[in-house]
């Protein structure tokens, strides 16, 4: 019962950020529309953020999970860009409004994730430190986060097919050759 109630809040909260800023958007609001009382609210989550949280979680990672995207960062890329397509007044609602810094420390979190676990099945054979992987990470992380963002601030226009398809021609390979650049300097 208790997560069919989460569902249907964060239904009801996804429903009103279609249409208003999160900023606009209380907990009496949500608890009107989901037919419950502000009680079971806060049963649930400490406040609309908490609930936010819980949404982008659950419905991003744990899709994320369930597909094992994580072969290529084409295929995670990929999804994030259509995840946030089909639920594009949700995430433009939540990217336009004060929580834009949480809505960005979850995409980069989960672009390092995605990434890491890239760089750590291309980097098994060899020697590079942990610290340079995450360096490594890091780096893409900040691009692939900045052209999702760029991509949302434009309209989300452009086809993310198209926008993954000039990444790989710009960076194809350049995971393998900083790791082994690296490797190299380890072995001298």
């Amino acid at each position: 019962m208790s997560e069919i109630t989460k569902k249907a809040l964060a239904a009801s909260l996804k429903k009103l950020l279609s249409k208003n800023e999160l900023s606009k958007i209380t907990i009496s609001n949500i608890t009107n529309d989901c037919g419950v009382n502000r009680q079971t609210f806060y049963y649930h989550f400490k406040d609309v953020y908490d609930l936010l949280e819980w949404i982008y979680l659950n419905e991003v990672i744990q899709s994320m999970d369930e597909k094992d995207i994580y072969n290529t960062w084409q295929q995670g890329l990929l999804f994030i860009f259509e995840y946030i397509l089909d639920n594009k007044e949700f995430v433009k609602n939540t990217y336009n409004s004060i929580s834009r810094e949480f809505f960005l420390r979850f995409i980069y979190k989960q672009t390092a994730g995605l990434l890491m676990n890239i760089i750590e099945e291309k980097s098994k054979k060899l020697k590079v430190k942990e610290e340079d992987k995450k360096f490594i990470a890091n780096f893409y992380k900040y691009g692939f986060v900045g052209i999702v963002q760029d991509w949302i601030e434009n309209g989300m226009k452009e086809n993310p097919n198209d926008i993954i398809e000039k990444l790989n021609s710009v960076i194809d390979g350049s995971f393998e050759n900083a790791l082994e650049n690296l490797d190299k300097t380890y072995k001298m």
